[in-house]
């Protein structure tokens, strides 16, 4: 769980730095094929078969194409255009969508998960009515940012309900090629290939992307998963409120971005409504294991509903 507060929460400041010269698709594309190349040769090396049945692939497929292609991807292209840190709070507000998805899935949801949900929701258009009024480019960014946290919170929700493969290390490599090779055929639609050039590969983004495929992908992505398959959702998204402080204070300090007042209010919050919304539900899923284990209530809704 640290190495997913921290290495993440770096991320968003790795990603503003490689995109400067390297375009935003192809620096995310290269990043997961490298990274699940990687990680395919570490377990065959342990002798961990990659073997999976189809619908296992399939399975895994599509949560790479919801996290990594919409998800992660399109945060490289939003940070063309906005912040890092502005990135990282909006991305902040995932747990709260999750709320979304369960409601709109006929779920019980607490109704203090939905006050908090409602307080993050108006935090979060504190982080992007100012800057989406005052500058269509940011605009922009700021639209592409929520389509991508979009795409994050409604894979995580789904991932509970897919046939997985078993070995979670296994799952993510599939995940990051699948997601990666998807990036890949994108950016060669949109132009991408024909803008590298000599200029491409400054020393900076070129060490801010050795850094995502090692650490952000192999390291940081491997952890989530092997955490959603082995931890309660809701102790899993708490990165989602410690991310953003790593990326502000490290978007601050190496960046020199400084955030206006009206969107640290609405990070301030985003992360008061998902530190509420991560204590009603690990409290909701302590009771429920409760009343499980002494037969009351059979069928209650599992921890990683969240």
């Amino acid at each position: 769980l640290w190495i997913v507060y921290l290495v993440w929460g770096s991320t968003y400041v790795a990603i503003k730095i490689a995109v400067r010269t390297i375009p935003p698709l192809l620096a995310a594309g290269t990043r997961f094929v490298a990274a699940a190349a990687v990680l395919a040769t570490v377990l065959t090396l342990l002798g961990r078969p990659l073997r999976v049945t189809r619908r296992e692939a399939l399975s895994a497929a599509v949560v790479g194409l919801a996290l990594l292609t919409f998800g992660v991807g399109l945060v490289h292209v939003a940070e063309t255009r906005i912040d890092s840190s502005v990135a990282a709070m909006i991305a902040g507000s995932v747990p709260l969508q999750v709320v979304l998805w369960r409601t709109l899935a006929h779920q019980r949801v607490p109704r203090t998960t939905v006050i908090a949900a409602g307080v993050g929701l108006v935090g979060l258009g504190l982080v992007v009515l100012p800057g989406g009024i005052g500058d269509g480019t940011a605009a922009v960014g700021l639209l592409i940012m929520i389509v991508a946290s979009l795409s994050w919170s409604r894979g995580s929700f789904a991932t509970a309900k897919l046939t997985l493969p078993s070995d979670p290390f296994v799952a993510t490599t599939i995940e990051m090629l699948v997601g990666g090779v998807a990036l890949l055929v994108v950016a060669g639609a949109v132009g991408e290939w024909g803008d590298v050039g000599r200029g491409t590969f400054e020393l900076g983004p070129l060490l801010a992307w050795l850094y995502l495929a090692l650490a952000g992908s192999v390291i940081g992505f491997s952890a989530y998963v092997w955490l959603l398959d082995n931890a309660p959702i809701s102790q899993v998204v708490t990165h989602q409120y410690v991310n953003p402080l790593v990326a502000v204070g490290l978007g601050a300090l190496l960046l020199d971005e400084r955030p206006s007042l009206a969107t640290l209010a609405g990070a301030a919050l985003i992360v008061g409504a998902v530190v509420v919304t991560v204590r009603q539900e690990s409290r909701s899923a302590s009771e429920a294991r409760a009343r499980r284990a002494s037969g009351a209530t059979p069928g209650t809704p599992a921890d990683r509903t969240v």
